[in-house]
């Protein structure tokens, strides 16, 4: 097993090579705006530095949100674009699922990312293999009852501590986590993964604007 993971649901454009047994390498770099220029880049990174081609992956692993439309897209073209070269499925996992594997956390959470316009994308979870709710988007203020007294993992709880007093790491996510993640999954038989196809929970930011004139001939 040689899985390629990645993931650009988050401003954290993240690769990572896993053989079934550990992460044989990875790269992580935060960067909201130059998700598409960097990942291929971090894709040869962690080939190089694993001593590897391209063509020893057995299976790829992508993030599939929640993310905005713009960087949630890089990941999921690049994924499918990998899976038909080299003839190899893709794992679908939710964002979320990878932050709360990395925080290894055995008891009731949360995990929240940013959503911009003031909002999060959120769930809970029972431990940090175990979700609980479907992946959700909501203002800080609005869900901070129904999370009062559990740890919040991710940025989310750190940009909004009124809301989520109990802010955890880790606050980026991290394709190793989702490749370890994959791999456990994999090993055991399980199901559950999601097909490759991006989370969105809202409309896109860009929208079309009023009173749009067409010039187009009829």
């Amino acid at each position: 097993m040689l899985l390629l993971a990645m993931d650009t649901a988050t401003p954290a454009v993240t690769v990572a090579l896993h053989d079934g047994e550990a992460v044989v390498a990875s790269s992580s770099q935060v960067d909201a705006r130059r998700h598409g220029e960097l990942l291929l880049p971090a894709v040869d990174r962690v080939l190089q530095e694993a001593g590897l081609k391209l063509d020893a992956v057995t299976g790829i692993v992508v993030g599939v949100g929640p993310g905005p439309y713009t960087g949630l897209r890089v990941g999921l073209v690049t994924a499918a674009a990998f899976s038909s070269a080299l003839g190899v499925p893709v794992h679908g996992l939710c964002t979320l699922d990878g932050l709360a594997y990395a925080s290894g956390i055995d008891e009731p959470f949360a995990v929240a990312t940013d959503a911009r316009r003031k909002e999060v994308y959120w769930a809970r979870y029972e431990d940090s293999r175990t979700r609980v709710t479907e992946a959700s988007v909501d203002r800080p203020a609005d869900i901070a009852d129904s999370l009062a007294g559990l740890p919040v993992v991710g940025a989310g709880a750190l940009l909004y501590p009124d809301a989520f007093p109990d802010a955890r790491e880790p606050e980026h996510q991290s394709a190793a986590a989702l490749a370890a993640l994959a791999a456990e999954k994999l090993a055991a038989g399980e199901g559950g993964f999601l097909d490759p196809l991006p989370m969105y929970l809202r409309r896109p930011d860009a929208q079309v604007p009023k009173n749009y004139k067409v010039v187009t001939p009829k």
